[in-house]
Formats: structure tokens, sequence, C-alpha cells
């Protein structure tokens, strides 16, 4: 190792969230922007309970129920972004886990108001 810090190559990265960049002699990057996934104004109704009842976990004390629902609430919000609908598998689980927290569901209108959604 040489005390020239010229000899070595120096990188300094700042706030890259948006970016795209590729660093060395043969780095290539693309950047590809897509739209969010189409979805029914009934599965828009559904994504705005599950964002409003975990919300409302947050402000509840934890227990491991109330944390495998929040999981389960998340898994099936991050499904509905990317592919614009969740899969009934997903939902069956989401109707488990509300009819398990039944306390949940009288406490909280944001339990409720997804347990509704989902009975359809």
């Amino acid at each position: 190792m040489t005390s020239d810090n010229r000899s070595e190559p120096n990188v300094t990265l700042g706030d890259v969230s948006g970016s795209t960049f590729a660093i060395g002699s043969h780095a290539h990057a693309e950047t590809r922007y897509g739209t969010a996934a189409p979805r029914s104004e009934e599965t828009a109704q559904l994504l705005a309970a599950i964002r409003e009842l975990r919300a409302d976990l947050g402000r509840t004390r934890s227990s491991g129920g109330t944390a495998e629902l929040d999981a389960a609430l998340a898994d099936t919000e991050d499904e509905i972004t990317r592919t614009g609908s969740a899969g009934a598998d997903r939902l069956g689980r989401l109707r488990g886990f509300l009819a398990d927290a039944n306390a949940l569901t009288t406490v909280l209108t944001s339990a409720a108001t997804l347990a509704g959604l989902l009975g359809r």
C-alpha cells in the first residue's frame, strides 16, 4: 500500500434513492420505471382498510397475535401494491387472523371495516 492517495480511486456516494448508477470501467446501468399495478375499486378499498388497520395496530400494545396479523397485513399490502390484487389464499389467511382477533375487531373500527370487506 502506498501513502500516495492519488493512486487509489476515491468514490463518494451521497443520497442515491431513486437513482441509477454504475461504477467501474465496464459497468452498465439501466433504469426502468413502471406504473403501479391497476386495481379495482374493491381492491382499492381493501388496501385502504389494510393500511388503516396497520396504522391502528401500531397504536396498540403488541402481542404475538397482533404481530402475526400485522405481518399478514404487510404481506397482503405488498402483494396488492405489486400485482393489483391479493390471492384467495392470502385473503383467507387474513380472515382467519381477524376471526382469531375477535376482541380486536370489536375495539378497532378499522379491523371491523376490513373484516366486512373480506366477507364480501
